[in-house]
C-alpha cells in the first residue's frame, strides 16, 4: 500500500493520516511506524526506509513528510516506488505539489493519490454545522459569521468550534464575539471595502481595531500588499469563474469570491496606482520621520 496525501487543507490531510495510522498502530504497535521529514532526511535515508525489512514485526509503515523537498528523491521516485518492500506500507504527505513536474505525475499514476482541497465559505459553513451537530447546535448564519471573523482555515475553525462547544453547546453569535478574536487578514478585506465605499467612520473603526490588536502599521501594509495582489489577480481574471481563477493563481476560492466584489468597480490601472502609492508610502515610512498611523490612514482615505 502506497498512499499520497496532498492538498492545502491541512485539517483534512491530518485527519486522513490519523485515520490510516490508527488501525495500523492498533495491530502492529507504534514501534512499527517510521516517520521521516524531507526537510531533514536525505533522499538515501528515505529510500532506505522504504526498502528495508521490518524489525520484529510482520509489517511496518513509513510516513514521509514532503519527501519531494529532496530533489534526488523526486528525480528517482519511479525506481524508489518500484523497490519498496512488500512488507512496508507507505504514506507520502505532500501538501504542495507542482502539477507540471514528473514527480507529481508519477505519484498521481503509481500511488493511491488522495487530494484534499480547501473548502470554500459555503462548504466550510456546512462542515461546521455538521461538526457541531452531534455535540450541540450551530446555525449556518452564525457559522458564516465565525468564518468571516477567523478566516477560512479548517484546522483553526475546528479548534475554535471545540472551544465554543466547551463554553456552551449552543453556539451563538454573542459567544463567537466573546470567545474569538478577529484574524487580522480577514479584517483587511473589510478595511479595504470600507475605504472603497467611502465609509470613513467604519474604516477608522477597523483600523483602530487592528492597532488595538497590536498590529503595527508595517504589518497592516504587508497585509494590504497581499490583498491588493489578490485584487489585481482577480481583476486580471476578467469574467473567469472564481474557482478557475483560484486554481490558476493558487489562491483559496473563498478569498477569490470575497475579492470579486471589491474588483467589480475598479480598473486595473486604478489597482496598479494603489499598489504604486502603497510602495511610496512604505518607502517613506522606512526613510523619513513621519507619523505611520496618520500616513496610513490618509492612504486609505484616498482610496
Amino acid at each position: 500500500m502506497i498512499i499520497t496525501l496532498s492538498g492545502q487543507n491541512s485539517w483534512l490531510v491530518k485527519s486522513e493520516l490519523d485515520g490510516l495510522l490508527a488501525p495500523f498502530v492498533a495491530e502492529y504497535g507504534e514501534m512499527a511506524v517510521e516517520r521521516l521529514d524531507g526537510a531533514d532526511a536525505t533522499a538515501d535515508a528515505m529510500a532506505g526506509a522504504l526498502q528495508s525489512l521490518p524489525f520484529l514485526t510482520a509489517h511496518k509503515m513509513v510516513v514521509l513528510y514532503e519527501p519531494g523537498k529532496q530533489k534526488d528523491f523526486a528525480d528517482k521516485i519511479t525506481d524508489i516506488l518500484a523497490n519498496t518492500a512488500e512488507t512496508t506500507d507507505v504514506i507520502l504527505v505532500e501538501p504542495k505539489l507542482d502539477k507540471r513536474l514528473s514527480y507529481y505525475k508519477t505519484l498521481k499514476k503509481q500511488t493511491d493519490f488522495r487530494e484534499f482541497a480547501e473548502l470554500d465559505a459555503n462548504g466550510l459553513a456546512r462542515w461546521a454545522v455538521d461538526f457541531v451537530a452531534d455535540k450541540g447546535s450551530l446555525n449556518v448564519a452564525d457559522a458564516r459569521f465565525l468564518i468571516d471573523r477567523i478566516g477560512a482555515n479548517q484546522q483553526m475553525l475546528k479548534s475554535e468550534l471545540d472551544k465554543l462547544l466547551a463554553y456552551d453547546p449552543k453556539i451563538s453569535r454573542e459567544n463567537v464575539e466573546l470567545l474569538t478574536e478577529v484574524v487580522p487578514q480577514s479584517t483587511v478585506f473589510e478595511l479595504l471595502d470600507a475605504a472603497f465605499s467611502g465609509n470613513k467612520r467604519r474604516m477608522a473603526e477597523l483600523y483602530n481595531q487592528q492597532r488595538a490588536l497590536r498590529v503595527e502599521p508595517q504589518a497592516i501594509i504587508a497585509m494590504l500588499v497581499w490583498q491588493l495582489h489578490v485584487l489585481a489577480v482577480v481583476k486580471a481574471g476578467g469574467t473567469r469563474a472564481s474557482d478557475e481563477i483560484a486554481k490558476a493563481a493558487k489562491l483559496n476560492p473563498f478569498v477569490v469570491r470575497k475579492t470579486q466584489s471589491l474588483a467589480r468597480n475598479r480598473t486595473l490601472p486604478q489597482i496598479k496606482q494603489m499598489i504604486k502609492n502603497l510602495l511610496t508610502l512604505d518607502t517613506q515610512l522606512k526613510t523619513t520621520a513621519i507619523d505611520a498611523d496618520e500616513a496610513l490612514q490618509l492612504y486609505l482615505l484616498e482610496l
